[in-house]
């Protein structure tokens, strides 16, 4: 473990005037304190060779079904310079360089007229991507970095996506006792000989988990649930949903991770939550080792973000897997053409299949959630539908 940021953590909670921090103040600084957070001095350790795989990491395949559904909605909104494309969390900047690079080689108008944003919160992260894109820049991409208080209210005219990012927002953990909503703390403890932290029960740090629970219409206090039942709540992916609407003027909001509607996500049956740690491509749920050097998520409840979303002006406009949508957007005829594809050998035929099935694998990343919003289109607008939410064609 980071000894200097497990210290880090434990002056916050001595500071504390109950000696007690949130998970969610725990899970903040572990991954995302600037130095020493996992976001931080862990950039490198994302794809093959570090602790998991997203999407991107397969191959430029879908970066540039994305930028297929990105043109088709720079079209539908009637052309607009700036056309703003805001990826938020662009991680090694990946999905980016290949949506830049298919809009300059395929529909060079829209590439002229993109304006691509990154809202990067890990200040190594950003300086990865910078690095990265020196090169895309001097080649005429409108690409610049920025951060949420620069981009004013009602400016953006486009799409806001992400990808893999609400997972890793901090979460507060809380337990039922008695019929009783509790939080989890951290405290300190010499106890423990792997971690010098250990949990402790307490009143709700915040009335907005009560209203979380009201707003999706689900009371965990009662039956079925059991004693002792323990979940978690994303209350910063509330603040994220109010702070894209509030800068979108017309468009689309593009959201991709793995998670359930709310009736799924807080089952009874799921009474330990869903919080994971990953390491060197293995996951467990020791959340107080390794501190600084393992990622922490936590599935995405979409339940929430189209709750949030409708009572912020966003309106949802479809929801589907990864699969169906990266097959609607072509995915499916790129798998097809393999096998005519000239000068391809069998054995790159072969793995070039088994990667693109590996986006669309149900069991995996085909199972993510994509939610679509929308605020400010015209009723024609709407009903032209985006592509990536048709049904694809059957083969």
């Amino acid at each position: 473990m980071s000894n200097i940021l497990t210290q880090i953590i434990l002056e916050k909670i001595q500071q504390n005037t109950q000696r007690r921090i949130t998970f969610a103040d725990y899970m903040e600084l572990a991954l995302y304190h600037p130095e020493y957070g996992y976001y931080a001095a862990n950039v490198g350790k994302i794809g093959a060779q570090g602790d998991f795989m997203t999407s991107p990491h397969l191959g430029a395949d879908f970066g540039e079904m994305l930028a297929v559904q990105f043109i088709e909605i720079w079209e539908i909104l009637g052309h607009p310079t700036p056309f703003h494309l805001v990826e938020m969390g662009a991680g090694q900047g990946l999905i980016a360089a290949d949506v830049i690079k298919y809009l300059y080689r395929h529909h060079r108008d829209c590439f002229t007229a993109t304006e691509y944003l990154i809202i990067e919160q890990s200040p190594a992260m950003r300086q990865l991507q910078q690095q990265q894109f020196s090169k895309l820049s001097s080649s005429g991409a409108n690409l610049r970095w920025v951060t949420w208080e620069e981009i004013a209210t009602d400016s953006i005219t486009g799409c806001f996506f992400s990808n893999e990012l609400i997972d890793a927002f901090p979460v507060h953990q809380i337990q039922v006792t008695e019929g009783k909503l509790q939080e989890i703390y951290i405290t300190t403890s010499d106890k423990i000989p792997e971690s010098p932290f250990q949990e402790i029960t307490g009143e709700l740090s915040t009335p907005k988990i009560t209203e979380y629970f009201q707003q999706i219409d689900i009371d965990i206090t009662g039956k079925p649930y059991p004693d002792g039942y323990r979940t978690e709540v994303n209350l910063a992916a509330l603040d994220w949903v109010r702070q894209v609407s509030e800068k979108l003027k017309q468009g689309y909001v593009l959201t991709i991770d793995y998670g359930y509607p709310a009736h799924r996500y807080y089952t009874p049956m799921r009474h330990q939550g869903t919080l994971q740690c990953y390491y060197q491509h293995r996951y467990h749920d020791n959340l107080y080792i390794l501190i600084g050097e393992q990622d922490i998520t936590a599935h995405v409840d979409f339940t929430t973000l189209e709750r949030q979303g409708e009572s912020c002006g966003l309106e949802k406009l479809g929801f589907t897997q990864q699969a169906m949508f990266l097959m609607a957007l072509g995915l499916g005829d790129r798998i097809a053409a393999l096998s005519t594809t000239p000068g391809m050998d069998l054995g790159t035929m072969i793995n070039r299949r088994q990667v693109l099935h590996e986006a669309i694998d149900p069991r995996g990343l085909g199972g993510f959630g994509v939610l679509v919003q929308g605020k400010g289109l015209s009723e024609e607008q709407k009903g032209k539908g985006l592509q990536g939410l048709r049904i694809p064609p059957m083969r």
